[in-house]
């Protein structure tokens, strides 16, 4: 009865964390904050972000832990399909993600070099990455003549100023949020894998703490 009642107490102090957490991350939320929900098992929505980030991001920033064969791979591309539609420099599919700007070029035109994003999902969260891709205003006081509402004062220019113009409200969220997904996929690429293991450890843990628990009755059964 004492391990079931510790059991039980860890579990409730668990749901207490979860939830302290999920309304720290509500904290955030301003009235035009959306939440990601990201899914990073869709491998479709993950193809699309793929040639969004290439297309629109990699020209600043690298994915500097991350190599293009590895993304070829846990995304079902073949390698015309990787050379053709997310390699544009000079470089190898077994080579990392690096943009070929200079981070002296970098501090010149944008005031600081830009960061490499294959962290970026884990230091700042899916959702602050999300709302700040898709917050991008014009504002003529900006020396890049844009500024952003989750992140004021970016150094960053909208990049995706012309996407935003030719697609709905709606289609220009599922844009920002393929590149969110692909950026969470990069951040930890084995992720599915983990969780998908991680239902199989925790049913395996659940069915030996059944046997355990008989087996702790019985043996102290004839103890008393």
């Amino acid at each position: 009865m004492k391990l079931f009642k510790t059991i039980t107490v860890s579990c409730f102090l668990l749901l207490i964390l979860y939830s302290d957490l999920m309304k720290a991350s509500e904290g955030n939320t301003g009235d035009n904050f959306l939440v990601a929900n990201n899914d990073v098992s869709d491998v479709n929505s993950l193809q699309r972000g793929a040639g969004n980030f290439f297309n629109y991001c990699a020209g600043c920033h690298s994915l500097k832990f991350i190599r293009y064969n590895q993304i070829a791979e846990d995304l079902d591309l073949n390698e015309s399909q990787l050379v053709q539609n997310l390699i544009f420099t000079q470089a190898k599919p077994e080579d990392a993600v690096i943009t070929n700007m200079l981070p002296s070029d970098g501090s010149r035109w944008f005031g600081k070099s830009p960061p490499d994003l294959s962290l970026i999902t884990r230091s700042r969260g899916t959702d602050q990455v999300y709302n700040f891709l898709r917050t991008f205003y014009k504002d003529s006081t900006s020396p890049t003549g844009a500024d952003n509402r989750a992140l004021p004062g970016t150094s960053m220019p909208n990049v995706l100023w012309l996407v935003q113009e030719q697609l709905n409200e709606k289609e220009f969220d599922q844009f920002t949020l393929d590149i969110v997904n692909f950026l969470d996929y990069v951040s930890e690429p084995i992720q599915s894998e983990r969780k998908r293991i991680g239902i199989w450890v925790i049913l395996f843990l659940l069915v030996f703490l059944v046997f355990s628990y008989g087996l702790y009755k019985d043996i102290w059964k004839e103890v008393h």
